[in-house]
């Protein structure tokens, strides 16, 4: 018997080669005025997109939000005061993970006009967030967060008293998502491989979820198919049209089975990194993710061995490792080795990389996202955490 689980709303998916090239006539129903939100230096260096915002600009009047690095919540209230006297009738973003949080941020807080800070969860004020947003189209241009797919907008303060949350509603959920996988071809080798670590990693804790559904499994078993040859292949060739695609939808996968069957231990460390170090959250999951893996084996396999994700991990085993003839032992023991010889090859730094030591594991433990480590499909002792943390630093 299936057990009872809910869907979350999906956005209007476009996918295909060129598909930017209807973006007018995505945008048209919406209105004239167009606020569009990139990245701070990577859609001015690319030549295609200036050809899309030459395109824009002919069809409407075109607003335009910059975004350095993690987007914080200052950024997104200093643009919604700038432009919401405007009053645009959509937001576009077109870049990474970092400009779609912002960009949907922004489209939620521009008909009311407040600050993010009244809703960000666990920092905020705790007002309830109304629903009304201006109509927000995204078009990713890397394969990582999947962003483009959630209803969540993860915004950071970074140092000592930092933090990494969410402003989370329904209504801000993109009504079109524009996946065109000729635009993430410029996407150089090391955040290739950090944002396609990232995706792996949400498609992997989301399939051993104690919240998994029917539905996130079959979505999830399907693009950890892709990303098992694809992400190999477009570390080692970025002009590798076919496994750019099978990373960019496997990315847009991974934002809806996250966003309806919750992540894990990988998540949960990844937010208290993100915000007292200058660390890319595609970087954090990645480093963390095979160690994670064996954790959670050792874990559950001494707490827990009958629970059903030491299958699950099996499975994904058998995947990534290209032979379903292991057995469950074998494929279980071969996932997180293959995972360490992935970090090797795609040369991901360690947590010492970015300055986090032995004396910054206590701060860690106890800031870890509780809503992330939820859905890890057992609960890990402090001393495994620790223990996880040391492995890569």
């Amino acid at each position: 018997m299936i057990k009872p689980f809910d869907f979350a709303s999906t956005p209007h998916i476009h996918f295909g080669a060129g598909c930017r090239n209807r973006l007018a006539d995505i945008l048209r129903p919406y209105g004239s005025r167009l606020l569009l939100v990139t990245g701070a230096a990577s859609f001015d260096r690319q030549p295609q997109l200036q050809r899309v915002l030459d395109s824009l600009q002919a069809d409407f009047e075109v607003f335009r939000v910059k975004v350095e690095g993690e987007p914080s919540p200052e950024l997104v209230d200093q643009a919604v005061a700038e432009f919401r006297p405007h009053r645009p009738d959509c937001v576009l973003t077109i870049g990474g993970g970092s400009a779609v949080d912002a960009g949907k941020a922004i489209a939620g807080l521009l008909p009311g006009g407040d600050s993010v800070m009244e809703y960000l969860e666990g920092v905020g004020r705790g007002k309830a967030y109304a629903g009304v947003s201006t109509p927000f189209v995204a078009v990713p241009t890397t394969a990582g967060t999947g962003g483009e797919t959630s209803k969540n907008a993860v915004l950071s303060v970074i140092g000592p008293g930092g933090f990494k949350k969410s402003f989370r509603h329904e209504a801000l959920v993109p009504r079109h998502v524009v996946l065109d996988p000729e635009l993430t071809l410029s996407c150089p080798p090391h955040v290739t491989a950090a944002c396609g670590m990232d995706a792996l990693t949400q498609l992997l804790e989301s399939y051993v979820s104690c919240k998994a559904n029917p539905m996130t499994d079959a979505l999830a078993l399907g693009a950890l198919r892709r990303i098992a040859t694809a992400l190999p292949a477009v570390v080692r060739d970025g002009r590798n049209l076919a496994a750019r695609a099978d990373m960019l939808y496997a990315s847009s996968i991974s934002g809806l089975t996250l966003a309806n069957a919750g992540l894990g231990s990988v998540h949960g460390l990844a937010s208290p990194l993100g915000a007292f170090f200058p660390i890319p959250h595609g970087a954090a999951c990645a480093t963390l993710l095979p160690e994670a893996v064996r954790v959670n084996i050792r874990a559950l396999q001494a707490r827990e061995p009958s629970h059903e994700a030491l299958g699950r991990y099996a499975d994904a085993g058998r995947i990534l490792l290209a032979d379903q003839h292991l057995d469950d032992d074998t494929a279980r023991a071969g996932l997180p080795d293959l995972l360490d010889q992935w970090l090797e090859e795609m040369k991901i730094p360690r947590l010492s990389h970015y300055g986090v030591g032995e004396g910054d594991i206590g701060r860690l433990i106890d800031h870890v996202s509780g809503g992330s480590m939820s859905g890890n499909p057992i609960r890990l002792e402090r001393r495994e955490i620790a223990g996880l943390i040391r492995s890569r630093l």
